[in-house]
């Protein structure tokens, strides 16, 4: 018999077998400073790109105000317990109803957090008997929730309607031998590449298929529609997805999550959602915060077309610098370059060590061998300045990296990781 951690030994995965090389530096870096445009990491100024703080929020005078103003009257701990025990109050239930309006549903309610909340909806909304339908760049809290489920479940290509409707079929068959369901899942915005998720051309399959539609907004909300409301706002089919998701932890800048529906299942899954039933109640500091952040989300326009305004100037010049931002229609901003890994990590270094520019790196497993993605996020808190220097490092780390340079760089990287 082998020993559990022999696998472990042996094998750290991936993305861990770079742990040694990588650690501090291109995965949990520790960026520094008040969250804004412009932080500090290792002691240098740099241009942050990688946080989701689309509307400035994290830093706002009027939202720090609140924060402390909560924290001194609150603390951090109130209130103790569970919502269905003794963690519930008036300002939950008023977060509840704002965020439900909205959104234009019926009724919400208010998670911890994000990702257990989505794993903890699905695995509340679907029993054996029923199929699960979702899209194969799902999220990994998508993933894990479907994971939990004990029935069949099937992945359709990526935004890809044909593969869809192939799986949908194929759902139906079981589900009428079963005698269950199907809940099709997808994201509002896919937070890799940026592209939106096709809610309205799914919306329209409800016309032939009997299912229902579950949507992760985590990027959309915030961003999209016009009041802010969300990918199903911006594509005109809010009132089709059955079951509407968003996080706090983006254009909100807090912490926290809500699921929003007709009142029948918000009822239903309060008394069903494992996740929030066996854990504390989302603090008071962080419910009153959402609310002001909320506030400032409806009645601040200027916060999100002071985003979309960054947005724009930074993805018309890297497509007029002629990089290749795939298909992306939202804030979440990526740039495709061909390289290795160790040429990912040389040109990383570069871009901040030289040029003070921060923004995160993905590669394999994430995204195909050969493949380098930069995500670069740009928020309200950038300036125009912030792009144009942003677009000239960029310039200057493609020609590097077409030229060799960063290959020859990277040539003892890729030999300390062959030992």
């Amino acid at each position: 018999m082998a020993d559990l951690f022999d696998k472990i030994y042996r094998d750290k995965g991936p993305l861990g077998k770079w742990s040694e090389v990588a650690e501090g530096y291109f995965v949990f870096p520790k960026l520094e400073g008040p969250i804004s445009n412009r932080m500090k990491f290792r002691g240098q100024d740099v241009i942050t790109w990688s946080i989701n703080d689309y509307l400035g929020l994290a830093n706002h005078p009027e939202v720090r105000k609140v924060d402390a103003e909560a924290a001194a009257q609150w603390g951090s701990a109130y209130p103790m317990g569970a919502r269905m025990m003794s963690g519930h109050t008036d300002l939950h239930e008023k977060l509840q109803e704002e965020l439900a309006s909205f959104v234009s549903k019926e009724a919400a309610y208010l998670l911890n957090f994000g990702y257990q909340g989505m794993v903890s909806t699905i695995d509340a909304l679907v029993s054996k008997k029923d199929v699960i339908v979702y899209d194969v760049d799902a999220h990994a809290c998508i993933i894990d929730g479907v994971r939990l489920h004990l029935g069949q479940r099937f992945t359709y290509k990526h935004n890809d309607l044909e593969s869809l409707e192939k799986n949908l079929q194929r759902a139906e068959k079981i589900a009428e031998q079963t005698g269950g369901g199907i809940l099709v899942i997808s994201e509002g915005v896919f937070g890799m590449r940026g592209e939106q998720g096709k809610l309205k051309e799914i919306v329209d399959l409800k016309e032939k298929y009997n299912f229902r539609f579950l949507v992760d907004d985590a990027h959309g909300f915030g961003t999209l529609g016009a009041t802010g409301a969300g990918a199903g706002e911006e594509q005109g089919v809010q009132d089709g997805i059955d079951v509407y998701f968003a996080t706090f932890a983006k254009s909100l800048a807090s912490t926290g999550a809500f699921i929003a529906a007709d009142k029948e299942i918000i009822d239903y899954l309060k008394y069903n959602l494992r996740s929030q039933m066996f854990a504390k109640s989302l603090q008071m500091q962080l419910v009153i915060g959402a609310l002001k952040r909320l506030e400032m989300l409806r009645t601040m326009p200027e916060l999100k077309e002071k985003l979309w305004e960054n947005v724009n100037a930074l993805q018309n010049g890297l497509k007029d610098s002629g990089f290749d931002i795939g298909t992306t229609e939202s804030c979440v901003t990526p740039v495709y370059l061909q390289g290795s890994i160790p040429e990912a990590m040389a040109l990383v270094n570069d871009l901040r060590e030289n040029y003070g520019i921060f923004c995160s790196i993905v590669v394999y497993p994430v995204i195909p061998k050969g493949l380098i993605l930069l995500r670069l996020i740009p928020t309200a808190t950038h300036t125009l300045e912030d792009v144009e220097e942003t677009l000239s490092a960029f310039s200057d780390i493609r020609e590097r990296l077409e030229n060799g340079t960063y290959r020859r760089l990277s040539a003892g990287v890729a030999a300390a990781m062959e030992k």
